[in-house]
């Protein structure tokens, strides 16, 4: 994924938690907010509280990435993602649609906000 496409910094992460759409399920809360960039942007954040062993962390990671780079047609926001309760015990295929509704819904949200 390229560097352009990822939330790096504090700020960025603050600025999407100040004023977010949110979408959740038992395995993911994904929040939103519009950018003014041309380019869509995540990050993820899997806490050590949520998700135990860092096998599974990165197991959630990988899969968020690719979901992320295989979604189409995303409107230009800045998305984090989040652990919910469930994700560690899902199948990859679960995640995978979870995250797919997660991005369809977000990107009608911000295109009506």
């Amino acid at each position: 994924m390229p560097k352009q496409a990822k939330l790096l910094k504090a700020a960025d992460f603050k600025f999407v938690f100040d004023k977010a759409v949110r979408s959740s399920d038992r395995y993911f809360t994904v929040l939103a907010r519009p950018n003014t960039l041309k380019n869509a942007r995540v990050g993820m954040a899997f806490t050590k509280k949520r998700v135990k062993l860092a096998v599974a962390r990165n197991r959630l990671k990988r899969i968020t990435r690719e979901s992320f780079r295989l979604t189409p047609d995303k409107y230009f926001a800045d998305y984090v993602v989040l652990a919910g309760t469930h994700c560690v015990k899902a199948e990859n295929q679960q995640l995978f649609k979870s995250l797919e509704k997660h991005w369809q819904q977000l990107n009608k949200k911000c295109e009506e906000s």
